[in-house]
């Protein structure tokens, strides 16, 4: 991915999502047809990580998770009052840590975790584990703008009573691709589909989704990533 304006359509959705069968839609056709992965789901949780904890050369990362909350907190601030009412508060970011540091965040008076990243209610900020951004990222730059587009959903969650729904996570995804999809300061470069792809399908669990706390299996994971790309924000808020 590449921060500058961009052209996203419906064509580069269905790359993102790596599925057969799309068409441009009308006359409510949707854009993606069957959900399904090639990807192997692996069942790896995002991870928080420092930049201590970056491999040696490895560091890429770090600026281009710099730019993901860049252009995801431009999305918000620019968009907020078209779905929501009140003034739009970023959330802070700690960025990367090490698990294990003492320098390493707390939440709910739990520890951070490794190969985790999360929002934390208690304090209002996102944080991730430097070895699951590197790792990600030698797959592709667009692994940092998917968790970074994630745990921002949840601090939206937070701010709109009524909004989260109980399939939380997913809905999380589902306001991650209306981020990536509805920014006006990205654009696709050759593989970002592969690589949204297949991060949803290796961070996604081995089961289908079946509680508040699950995260969703791939073809969930994909699906409501997708819901949220064709259909934006709207199509993210709960149905009942």
């Amino acid at each position: 991915m590449d921060r500058y304006r961009r052209g996203w359509t419906a064509a580069a959705v269905c790359g993102v999502l790596m599925l057969g069968g799309c068409s441009a839609g009308g006359d409510g056709d949707s854009p993606f047809g069957d959900v399904s992965s090639s990807s192997e789901e692996t069942g790896v949780e995002p991870t928080r990580s420092s930049p201590d904890d970056v491999p040696d050369g490895d560091v890429g990362w770090q600026a281009e998770t710099e730019d993901a909350v860049a252009v995801v907190d431009t999305f918000w601030a620019t968009h907020w009052n078209d779905h929501f009412t009140g003034a739009y508060e970023s959330p802070q970011v700690f960025g990367a840590y090490r698990a294990g540091s003492p320098d390493a965040p707390g939440c709910g008076g739990e520890p951070a975790l490794p190969g985790n990243a999360f929002y934390c209610t208690d304090g209002d900020f996102l944080a991730w584990d430097a070895q699951l951004m590197a790792d990600g990222y030698r797959s592709g730059d667009s692994w940092v703008y998917l968790v970074v587009a994630h745990e921002w959903g949840h601090a939206v969650q937070n701010r709109v009573l009524g909004l989260s729904d109980v399939a939380q996570e997913l809905q999380a995804d589902c306001l991650a691709g209306a981020t990536l999809f509805g920014s006006e300061d990205l654009r696709f470069e050759e593989g970002d589909t592969d690589e949204l792809a297949a991060a949803l399908a290796a961070l996604a669990d081995d089961t289908p989704w079946t509680n508040s706390s699950d995260h969703g299996d791939a073809n969930e994971r994909i699906s409501s990533f997708a819901a949220g790309g064709r259909g934006g924000v709207e199509a993210c808020m709960p149905t009942e």
